[in-house]
């Protein structure tokens, strides 16, 4: 309001400062035509001849050089020089004065007028009165005066109701966003109907409240799951122990110890991959560095020893370039790979090679068992965390259900994907890679 109360002021000025302007230039049109008619009258010596003020023009008077007037109005009889006498020089000038012999009530604006004559220099002096100028002045003051404020207070408040209008769908939102606690992710807030910025705000939220509540789902659940699987071989664990305290055969021994063994191990795998998940999901920065993936793959490969299904490799395309990391990528195809040896009946199958596309190449990774498959219906529930198709069978052979879901996680950071795609038998999952730029 501060701002429109200036800028209402200054227009009011320029309005003033124009409408006065464009008066006084009406008022001395005429009075500048009736002195030049005068003026060269007395140029001629033909004083004589002058005719009384027209429209427009309130006197007429003559003064030569020596202050003495030579002619005037009646209006003026009588009456002395309107100003004092000054040295003559032949010109046009404009005065505004209050000229008592005249009432002095409003302003009159004179035009003056100084040429030679025969009988020396004389000054023409032609005034127009501005009472219609004041009057114009005084009315159209008295009208912003009153009106200036009328309006100042009708835009004060407009602008308090239109601005209201527009903040209520904004403090509504802050208000059930200040009410909305961890335990209260389900709730969302209004969305106003006026597809406006405020409506794509509050859109805004509600996504990013779907989001949260979400991560919060899946943290319960992580953590609900997790709590089981690792409440199972501690168990077992504790089992064995207490049986091998029990037992007072030496020759029993090493077989608990050895199932303790095995227990603690499939806890620090468990735990592992655990942590490797938290990073994953704090979205920690790994270096990522130039790779040839052929080569990431043949040594995940070539370090697995003492599998049930030997694992054929023949056909890897060289100089599959891509960005990461050497041991999350190495991560991935080892889970790939333990995912398919626990499967597999006979044959376990690494393909590498890559694809054109608009936008880049793409490098494909497939690891293809002759195991038993993996129904349609299950191949997107495969890659989520503590997920197992055969519960009783994943446990025989170590399987805590995340291996899948770390490798898509891995595959999902370097900016890849990883699918159960069709096989004409058993599983066929596939990673995505974009190739590096010139590889």
């Amino acid at each position: 309001m501060v701002v429109v109360a200036a800028a209402l002021a200054l227009a009011s000025f320029a309005l003033l400062g124009l409408l006065e302007a464009e008066l006084l230039r009406n008022a001395e049109r005429d009075a500048e035509r009736q002195a030049e008619t005068v003026a060269q009258l007395a140029a001629a010596g033909d004083l004589e001849r002058m005719r009384p003020p027209l429209h427009g023009a309130d006197f007429v008077q003559v003064v030569n050089a020596r202050g003495r007037v030579l002619r005037a109005t009646p209006n003026l009889a009588a009456a002395p020089s309107i100003a004092p006498v000054k040295p003559m020089r032949p010109g046009t000038a404009f005065h505004t004065w209050r000229i008592g012999t005249l009432g002095g009530e409003h302003r009159q604006r004179v035009v003056q007028v100084t040429t030679d004559t025969p009988q020396g220099m004389v000054t023409v002096f032609v005034g127009t009165s501005l009472r219609d100028v004041d009057a114009a002045d005084d009315t159209t003051t008295a009208a912003l005066a009153v009106g200036g404020p009328l309006l100042l207070a009708t835009v004060a408040l407009v602008t308090w109701r239109v601005t209201g209008r527009a903040l209520d769908p904004v403090e509504a939102i802050r208000a059930e966003v200040a009410e909305i606690t961890d335990r209260d992710l389900h709730r969302r807030v209004p969305v106003p109907p006026t597809r406006d910025e405020v409506a794509r705000l509050a859109q805004t939220m509600n996504t990013t409240l779907d989001r949260l509540e979400a991560a919060g789902n899946r943290q319960r659940e992580f953590i609900a799951d997790a709590s089981h699987e690792l409440r199972s071989p501690i168990t077992v664990l504790r089992t064995q122990l207490e049986v091998a305290l029990a037992v007072r055969d030496p020759e029993l021994w090493p077989e608990l110890i050895s199932g303790a063994l095995e227990d603690i191990e499939r806890l620090q795998q468990l735990a592992s991959d655990l942590l490797l998940l938290a990073r994953i999901d704090a979205a920690q920065p790994a270096l990522a560095v130039r790779l040839d993936l052929g080569d990431v793959v043949r040594g995940a490969v070539e370090s697995r020893l003492g599998d049930r299904v030997p694992v054929r490799a023949d056909d890897l395309a060289s100089g599959v370039a891509v960005t990461g990391t050497e041991l999350w990528l190495a991560r991935v195809v080892t889970n790939l790979l333990d995912n398919a040896q626990r499967y597999a009946a006979g044959r376990v199958e690494v393909v590498l090679r890559t694809t054109g596309g608009p936008h880049g190449g793409t490098a494909v990774l497939e690891v293809v068992d002759d195991g038993p498959g993996i129904p349609p219906g299950d191949r997107e529930r495969v890659f989520e965390r503590f997920t197992r198709l055969d519960d009783a069978r994943s446990r025989d052979h170590g399987g805590a259900g995340l291996g899948l879901a770390i490798a898509r996680d891995l595959t999902a950071h370097h900016g890849g994907t990883l699918t159960a795609e069709e096989s004409a038998r058993g599983a066929r999952l596939v990673v995505r890679l974009p190739v590096a730029a010139g590889g």
